[in-house]
């Protein structure tokens, strides 16, 4: 070979070539002992399956499990096992896994067969994670104990977080699911299905009974084939018509991770007696509110939910905008804009804790005038008195806008435009502002609540501005004729857990004016029972008189306002008022005296006395000064029947009253009777 002893440039080729030959020969005898040696096993291992089964493992995972978790797995059928990468297969049939022995159900899980996929990388760092598994006919219950114990957690004392199976995409094949919850009142059972009803093909039908959160649950529906736990990569379908105590629920749309929720895409309807009721379902507090009934389009994504277009109605008032939930800082942070194109009055009193029908319940709940003095009983109060759930309030913040077109009101209510935004940060709720449109002018309001103490402080203002005399009171037929406007202003401050409560501790002024117009003579001389220029005008039809100013000013303490000045002077009389009103007791005790600035031929002038409740107030004049003046005229009618009008006569004249002094000083005018009984002179 001189080839070879050339390139080696070696002097011995027989040498080299024995090496070679050697080299060539023993090399491929090497590789051959090394595959055999680790063949072998596997070899063995395909043999012994091939000869046993997969059945020789069910006893090592059996008993491998017991001592991980303390609890008996039973695999009582065939084993079976697919091998691949990265995910393989385990079937077994006729499978058991017991719960602890705190649970109440003996099994967490019990099926005809299991099959499963298992993430090797994953378990390789220790992670079980079951990209896919698939239950025929299974019972499962899941349960969590009042101390914090979760069944599904497999360490042996059932606290470990981590020590959980995930799961990404479940098939199940008919069978039963049970989850209780001592310490949340929550045990439901639900039957599952295959059907083949969807328009996509195969998929789950289910219904579900039993209690959430302390309320009773009702509900079916339907979904797709594979429930998709923890897959975020594909949305689920899901159809649902459930019942949560009073709250009804439907919904029809997808969602992304069973488990996570960490995307929805719902057409969702919601209907019951109160958004108060969703508390307990959504952790968030809404106000009290009558029957309700919205529908709209709910979209979920990382932090933030949005039920947006909706629209529907709360009592007999319509609503429509859209509602935004940030779950992302210390607390729940929810946005809503807010339109109703009718809105019932009616349906604000809930919100101010009104009790349905409280008012008429009240009137005939009343006490009669004659027992005017008794206290009055809790169920003939006006003011609202229903407590507000101030320790709700720190579980959202909140910012609220409301915008009301036309309001539907009782005729004695005269609004006409509602408009408010409310903020409720910390558990301070404020209403800035709260705007009425009230007799062709405005009522403009801010209220603070603080729920922080207990009992809530309170502070509201309120100014009016430019209502019309003649709307004012609609349902007073001799009002209708007046002309004139109405400005005033109310601060109070009080404390209370209701709007009852707070105004009968508060604190403050009341103010109200008006300044210049006209009205009714008519009213004015029957205020004055002038009798000839009454029946005068009836007659011919009523006539306007000017009126030069009013003024109603009543300092308010520890919920009663005393009047400083009660005054009304038109150009044939002038009307004063003294007396107070009681907001904690509910009762009315002011006087009003007139004085005519005519002589009138015949008059049972009296004062005129306001008692009674607010439910049932009670207006009368002094019976003994009308009778003296009757008997008076009637004794001289005797002697002379020329001297019968002689008591009759009020012989004015009454002056005029210095409006602009009234309106800068009311408070200087006496009110030495406040709070005296019977009747006055």
């Amino acid at each position: 070979m001189p080839e070879l002893l050339d390139v080696t440039g070696s002097s011995h080729p027989g040498k080299i070539v024995r090496i070679a030959s050697h080299t060539a020969v023993t090399l491929p005898r090497s590789l051959k002992w090394i595959a055999g040696v680790l063949l072998a096993p596997v070899v063995l291992a395909v043999l012994f399956i091939a000869i046993f089964g997969w059945n020789w493992l069910r006893g090592p995972i059996e008993r491998m499990t017991t001592e991980q978790t303390g609890r008996v797995l039973a695999i009582n059928g065939e084993l079976k096992v697919k091998l691949g990468w990265p995910w393989p297969r385990i079937h077994a049939d006729a499978v058991t896994f017991a719960n602890p022995g705190w649970a109440r159900e003996k099994q967490m899980v019990a099926a005809d067969a299991v099959e499963i996929a298992i993430d090797l990388p994953h378990l390789l760092l220790q992670n079980i994670v079951l990209p896919e598994v698939r239950l025929e006919r299974p019972v499962v219950f899941l349960e969590q104990g009042s101390d914090g114990r979760k069944n599904w957690l497999l360490d042996l004392h059932q606290q470990d977080e981590k020590a959980r199976i995930r799961i990404d995409r479940l098939t199940l094949d008919h069978g039963r699911l049970g989850y209780d919850d001592a310490g949340q009142k929550t045990s439901i059972r639900s039957e599952l299905s295959t059907s083949i009803t969807q328009p996509t093909g195969a998929g789950v039908t289910f219904t579900a009974q039993g209690q959430y959160k302390g309320l009773p649950l009702k509900a079916r529906g339907d979904g797709g084939p594979v429930l998709a736990m923890r897959d975020e990569s594909t949305p689920y379908s899901l159809k649902i018509d459930a019942t949560v105590g009073h709250t009804g629920v439907r919904a029809d749309g997808t969602i992304t991770s069973l488990l996570k929720f960490s995307a929805m895409d719902m057409r969702l309807a919601l209907s019951g007696d109160s958004l108060e009721q969703l508390f307990p379902l959504l952790g968030i507090a809404f106000p009290s509110t009558h029957a309700y009934a919205t529908e709209g389009h709910l979209l979920h994504s990382g932090r933030t939910w949005r039920y947006e277009k909706f629209s529907g109605r709360i009592g007999d008032s319509d609503i429509a905008g859209t509602l935004q939930v940030d779950t992302g800082g210390k607390r729940p942070a929810m946005k809503a804009d807010l339109v109703s194109r009718l809105f019932d009055f009616a349906d604000l009193g809930p919100l101010i804790g009104a009790r349905p029908g409280s008012v008429q319940a009240a009137k005939q709940a009343a006490s009669s005038p004659s027992k005017a003095a008794a206290p009055i009983p809790a169920q003939a109060r006006v003011l609202p008195d229903m407590p507000f759930k101030a320790d709700r309030w720190d579980s959202v913040d909140a910012e609220v806008a409301l915008k009301a077109g036309t309001i539907r009101r009782a005729k004695e209510l005269p609004l006409e435009d509602f408009v408010t935004h409310l903020s409720l940060r910390d558990s301070v709720l404020r209403l800035d502002p709260l705007n009425f449109g009230v007799a062709g002018g405005h009522l403009d309001a801010v209220i603070a609540l603080d729920g922080r103490k207990d009992p809530i402080q309170a502070h509201a203002r309120v100014r009016a501005r430019n209502i019309l005399l003649a709307k004012l009171f609609p349902t007073v037929e001799l009002s209708k004729t007046s002309i004139g406007q109405v400005n005033g202003e109310f601060d109070l401050a009080g404390k209370g857990n209701s709007v009852g409560g707070m105004l009968a501790s508060s604190d403050g002024k009341v103010g109200l004016v008006i300044a210049g117009g006209e009205i009714s003579r008519l009213m004015m001389e029957e205020v004055g029972l002038h009798l000839l220029e009454i029946l005068g005008l009836k007659v011919t039809g009523d006539k306007l008189v000017k009126l030069r100013c009013g003024v109603a000013d009543f300092d308010v303490k520890e919920g009663t306002m005393h009047a400083n000045a009660l005054i009304l002077d038109t150009e044939v009389t002038t009307i004063i008022g003294t007396g107070s009103i009681d907001m904690k007791q509910e009762k009315l005790d002011l006087t009003l005296n007139q004085h005519t600035k005519h002589t009138g031929p015949v008059a049972l002038r009296s004062p005129i006395y306001v008692r009674g409740s607010f439910a049932r107030p009670d207006v009368d004049v002094d019976k003994g000064r009308v009778a003296a003046r009757a008997l008076g005229a009637i004794a001289l009618g005797i002697v002379n029947p020329l001297l019968t009008l002689i008591p009759l006569i009020d012989a004015g004249p009454g002056r005029d009253s210095d409006c602009g002094q009234l309106i800068r000083n009311a408070s200087a005018l006496p009110h030495s009777e406040n709070g005296k009984k019977g009747p006055r002179t």
